[in-house]
């Protein structure tokens, strides 16, 4: 839905942080921070920072002399300001000056000194380097203080991701997450493609959010291109988009579940996902609902059956009433690593982390690409526990099928593109999407002959993944299995 207020200002280093401070005491919030080299001689930094509705979007841009880069920290003014700065520095060698925390935050121990792997000089990777010694874990000490290492690699199948417990018995009294050993180089792999061939790119940045990365990659190349997606191509993105919520939801509530040793409503939770699954493969021939949103528009095979819905429907409310009026389930769910609404706003928290936290953020709202009007409910609950995950989770999956329904009953299967531009080309974009976690922001940037020369990806589990510790923190070990899940964060979506 094209419309809001676009703002790029160019500044000088040293100016940054004013603006930066303006803009977040207005209640902007940082969406991302990329690095260009548009010249051998210059590293041009993007701060991004969004707000809504109505969508508003402002973008800094600062040009850095690449022999030395150097920008002032935003740290102490953002703390995701201070990760996407670590990441700069690890990425493309640009000297975050007086930060705070400064170890590394992506860096491979074995990537040789001075190698930093997006800068265009970086040429093939290099021969593991000089270990530079293990990651800086900061270690608690006193009586009766013991860590337990757990990963990277696990038993499950999961991403590997290592935590570092600090406890006294049982009780945590600091975990550490180290993440980024699956870094894949997902942005580097962007470049030089054309757009359509980025489409499946970004399509895999999150297997589970394949529908939420394509709509925010689609959405940055039209206002890239000029090209305007027609109406009914906003109705299909908005059905998909929920579609993809509703099975990743569903197979979480049974995961929790599971996790605090009820099987049967996991199994009860697995067989609804499969009806899903089965639907979305109808739809867009994929289970995971790939191909369903294209540059330019939407193509759908099929439709829902209102049926299959309605039925599906009384499936869940089933599964919910199960869990939630189980004395079991709500003892070890209720009170459970609560994170506060403090932490959650400091942190920059997104998605159903933050509305369970008290934090009503949803760019469904704030930056629509198709209005819901009055059909769009914002839940929120104020606890910031496992319960108010779990719960605003299962009012988000009913929601999702009601939207659903509705969206369904106004659309016909078949394509919904135009390709063609209807304005004058940017040459650069922001797609920003609420994918069924929070919200993806994506930005490109093309060359004149339209191949992709930048695109950067900030996946919510990059703004919720430190809020996990924070929740653990005075809850006991045997509880970090069941928190884990209830934040339920992508390994691969941070990971880029």
């Amino acid at each position: 839905m094209p419309g809001g207020s676009r703002t790029t200002i160019d500044l000088e280093p040293g100016e940054l942080v004013d603006h930066a401070s303006r803009l977040l005491a207005e209640r902007h919030r940082l969406a991302l921070v990329s690095a260009h080299h548009d010249d051998p001689g210059t590293i041009r930094l993007v701060h991004l920072f969004v707000k809504g509705p109505p969508d508003t979007r402002t973008e800094l841009h600062v040009r850095l002399d690449a022999r030395a880069p150097a920008v002032p920290t935003l740290a102490h003014l953002s703390f995701p300001a201070g990760r996407f700065e670590r990441e700069l520095r690890d990425l493309h060698g640009v000297v975050p000056l007086d930060h705070p925390l400064p170890h590394r935050l992506v860096r491979h121990p074995h990537w040789p000194r001075g190698w930093y792997p997006m800068r265009p000089d970086a040429g093939q990777p290099p021969e593991f380097g000089v270990p530079e010694g293990p990651f800086p874990f900061l270690t608690v000490e006193g009586p009766g203080v013991y860590e337990i290492p757990v990963g990277p690699v696990h038993a499950g199948m999961i991403e590997p991701g290592h935590f570092r417990f600090s406890v006294v018995g049982e009780t945590i009294l600091k975990l550490k997450a180290r993440l980024w050993y699956v870094h894949k180089g997902i942005e580097k792999l962007f470049e030089g493609r054309c757009p359509e061939q980025g489409l499946g790119l970004a399509e895999r940045i999150s297997g589970d959010t394949a529908v939420g990365h394509a709509l925010a990659y689609c959405l940055a190349v039209e206002e890239a291109t000029g090209m305007q997606a027609p109406p009914r191509a906003g109705r299909a993105r908005a059905l998909l988009l929920e579609l993809e919520r509703l099975h990743n939801h569903v197979t979480d509530l049974g995961a929790l579940c599971n996790d605090v040793g009820h099987g049967i409503l996991n199994a009860h939770a697995w067989r609804i996902r499969e009806r899903l699954l089965r639907l979305n493969h109808t739809l867009t021939g994929h289970r995971l609902l790939r191909g369903g949103i294209v540059p330019g528009g939407a193509a759908l095979r099929a439709l829902p059956d209102p049926a299959e819905l309605a039925s599906v429907r009384t499936d869940l409310r089933s599964l919910i009433s199960l869990a939630l009026e189980h004395p079991t389930i709500r003892d070890r769910f209720t009170g459970t690593a609560i994170l506060p609404l403090r932490a959650a706003r400091d942190l920059g928290c997104l998605g159903y982390v933050a509305r369970a936290s008290g934090l009503p953020t949803d760019a469904r709202h704030a930056h629509p690409h198709h209005a819901l009007g009055d059909l769009l409910t914002t839940r929120v609950l104020d606890t910031g526990d496992v319960l108010a995950r779990f719960t605003i989770r299962a009012q988000e999956a009913q929601d999702a099928l009601d939207l659903a329904t509705h969206l369904a009953e106004t659309l016909t299967p078949g394509p919904a593109i135009d390709p063609t531009p209807r304005a004058p080309a940017r040459h650069c974009g922001v797609g920003l999407a609420e994918g069924w976690r929070g919200t993806i922001t994506t930005r490109v940037e093309l060359a004149p002959d339209g191949t992709l020369t930048r695109v950067k990806v900030a996946d919510p589990s990059f703004f919720n993944w430190p809020a996990l510790p924070v929740a653990l923190t005075d809850t006991i070990v045997p509880d970090f299995p069941l928190t884990n899940k209830s934040f339920n964060l992508s390994y691969s979506g941070n990971d880029l």
